[in-house]
């Protein structure tokens, strides 16, 4: 029972930086608030001397425990909880959160999941593709103009979280799925549907975005991924039991 986020439970993640700068900044910003896992994913430029320039020293620990990955699956792999910060809306970004009511959410979650906070390049923001592996978007509320610079979004959304709490205690909420085991799930989901023509073939990851939604309010456990990932093996294995008795069935007429 608690009433406050565990900070400790939450890693930033810059996906594809363009300027060391504000890979420092953002430490700083961490640091600021409370926070100290760092991740950096595929930075064009990861010069430390810069880096550490706008870290100064007092996010300096943070920027030697930084960890630097190459792909984004990668590093997200061992998260069970992904929120992906976005400036655009779209049909295919549909469920956005303020910071505000985002970090209630993250009471219960924090408690026993590990959190990742995405943020995507400075020049075009998180792709359409790159949000797929996020459970919930948030955009930060702005005036005429909504871009932010990379490391001031950092710092408004580590605030908020820093800042956030309830009268009320929220009961914790249990350990979801990692990324690692969704992808899973999902890669095979999608092979099993577009086999069975209920998807189409032709642009899946179209169509199997509806699939990720849905699932993806459902906040699964591990246990629940492994029951539908038994499933789809049920699936398929009736499925080339049909299609063999039937090409035996052929052979005898």
């Amino acid at each position: 029972m608690t009433n406050r986020v565990n900070l400790d439970s939450l890693a930033i993640v810059l996906h594809r930086p363009r300027y060391p700068e504000n890979i420092g900044a953002a430490a700083r910003a961490m640091h600021n608030m409370g926070l100290g896992e760092l991740i950096v994913v595929a930075p064009r430029n990861c010069d430390l001397t810069r880096i550490l320039k706008m870290a100064t020293h007092a996010a300096v620990e943070i920027v030697e425990q930084m960890q630097v990955f190459d792909t984004l699956k990668e590093a997200l792999s061992k998260f069970n909880y992904v929120i992906g910060t976005t400036a655009r809306l779209g049909k295919q970004r549909r469920v956005i959160a303020t910071p505000s009511k985002l970090v209630q959410k993250l009471i219960s979650i924090s408690q026993k999941n590990h959190i990742a906070m995405l943020f995507g390049p400075e020049d075009k923001g998180l792709s359409n593709e790159e949000i797929r592996h996020c459970h919930i978007l948030a955009t930060i509320p702005t005036a005429e103009f909504s871009s932010l610079n990379l490391a001031q979004a950092v710092m408004i959304m580590c605030y908020e979280i820093f800042l956030a709490g309830t009268e009320e205690e929220i009961e914790s909420l249990p350990r979801l799925a990692t990324r690692h085991e969704l992808d899973g799930m999902y890669d095979q989901l999608k092979d099993i549907l577009v086999r069975i023509n209920y998807i189409n073939p032709e642009n899946p990851d179209y169509w199997m975005n509806r699939v990720r939604q849905f699932l993806t309010r459902m906040q699964l456990r591990a246990r629940e991924v492994s029951i539908i990932r038994g499933v789809c093996r049920q699936i398929d294995w009736y499925a080339r039991k049909c299609y063999r008795e039937g090409l035996k069935e052929k052979g005898n007429i």
